[in-house]
């Protein structure tokens, strides 16, 4: 394979206007972007619900024989679906260059302008969103379950193609402290034709570099306010609130006992400090670890975190029963896992949230909320409502743009 290293602040930019749908994997985190394109081998598919097990092994035998068979410095990219049903989508590319973070000049690279109309169809209804959450609630009250995310979808339709490198240059520029990706998916039913998953994740769910391992989970959200006073005071609210400090305590527990028999030492913190994007606030907790088993990899050590109760729920089997039978939709490769992983075991995997799929002329769009004891349902929707804002300010929506029921 060819690696090419660059220089890495404008050729990081250039990185990004190389993308082309269709071709190319990309993925830019806070300090490296990487552009891959074409395909050298596929890590092969496991039919069922247990496609996803073991799969960590699978793509070590496959990045070992790409290194066999002298492809340089081997690298599988891509993603991994939120369950079973959805095949991974890993793939060891032909080419992959690397740079350090994306730098934009606001001189040189103002801000494109997308297709500025849209029709919407809810999925669900709000109305039905917040029978789902009150069905949780009930759940919660009746049994074990301690936590369960809802979800919704947007499906968007454009009057003319959407230009997904120009959505990906803004979800790049609006998240600079986020994980900003692009991958390849197969159409959703035989004839169809291939998607894009596209979108920018504030989560990283887990990196390995050497013997070092982070995750660092977010749970407890609020949205941000254009008013900077406002602002600050619903940064303050979330640090102290019971309901929100309550579901990250449940989240944090649960990635730190995964990691544990991992690790040599784990250094987990006592109370969870503030993140922002543009459009929320969120409780935030890094966790660091020294790694004891220098074979286990990044992919590894994120299908034991996968999923964590951030995306679904605690108890795990609880949870994702409960989304079953609430969720009126598949949720596909949202709320699974995206980035990449070398030969050596090292890389880096964030949470596939904030995010879309894609097809020529129209967008899924996809948020969800936590719920738990004392969660309000007209909360919880408007909590989804304030993440799907990533997406939709990105689209050029929000400013002026027209939106059709």
């Amino acid at each position: 394979m060819k690696t090419t290293e660059v220089a890495p602040q404008k050729l990081a930019a250039q990185l990004l206007e190389s993308y082309e749908a269709g071709s190319s994997f990309f993925f830019a985190s806070p300090r490296r972007t990487l552009l891959a394109r074409g395909t050298f081998a596929t890590v092969p598919h496991v039919g069922g619900q247990s496609s996803l097990e073991r799969l960590g092994e699978r793509v070590a035998k496959v990045l070992s024989d790409a290194r066999q068979a002298d492809h340089d410095i081997p690298v599988a990219v891509g993603a991994v679906p939120f369950v079973g049903r959805a095949p991974a989508q890993l793939v060891v590319p032909m080419t992959l260059q690397r740079a350090g973070p994306l730098v934009f000049d606001d001189v040189a690279m103002p801000p494109p302008v997308l297709p500025q109309r849209y029709t919407v169809r809810p999925v669900p209804e709000p109305a039905a969103y917040l029978d789902g959450v009150t069905q949780a609630l009930k759940l919660m009250q009746s049994g074990p379950l301690r936590k369960v995310v809802l979800s919704r979808s947007l499906h968007l339709s454009a009057n003319t193609p959407i230009d997904l490198q120009r959505l990906l240059h803004n979800l790049a520029r609006r998240n600079p402290s986020g994980f900003t990706f692009a991958v390849d998916l197969p159409g959703a039913s035989a004839g169809e034709g291939r998607r894009t998953l596209i979108g920018a994740s504030p989560e990283l769910l887990v990196s390995r570099n050497g013997m070092q391992v982070v995750a660092n989970p977010l749970a407890g959200s609020a949205a941000r306010s254009p008013d900077p006073v406002e602002d600050q005071a619903r940064a303050a609210r979330l640090l102290e609130s019971p309901k929100d400090l309550h579901e990250h305590a449940v989240v944090i527990d649960a990635v730190a006992e995964a990691m544990r028999p991992f690790c040599k030492t784990l250094e987990v913190p006592a109370r969870p400090s503030l993140v922002s994007t543009q459009t929320m606030w969120h409780l935030s907790s890094r966790i660091v670890g020294e790694i004891a088993d220098p074979s286990i990899s990044s992919l590894t050590l994120a299908m034991a975190l996968h999923p964590t109760p951030a995306v679904c729920g605690f108890p795990t089997e609880l949870a994702h029963e409960a989304i079953g039978h609430i969720e009126p939709f598949d949720r596909g490769y949202f709320t699974g896992t995206v980035g990449w992983c070398d030969a050596n075991g090292d890389g880096q995997w964030a949470v596939t949230i904030r995010c879309a799929e894609a097809d020529e002329s129209s967008l899924r769009l996809f948020a969800g909320a936590g719920i738990v004891a004392g969660s309000k349902p007209e909360s919880e929707l408007a909590e989804t409502e304030a993440k799907f804002r990533t997406m939709l300010q990105a689209m050029g929506l929000g400013q002026g743009a027209e939106v059709k029921p």
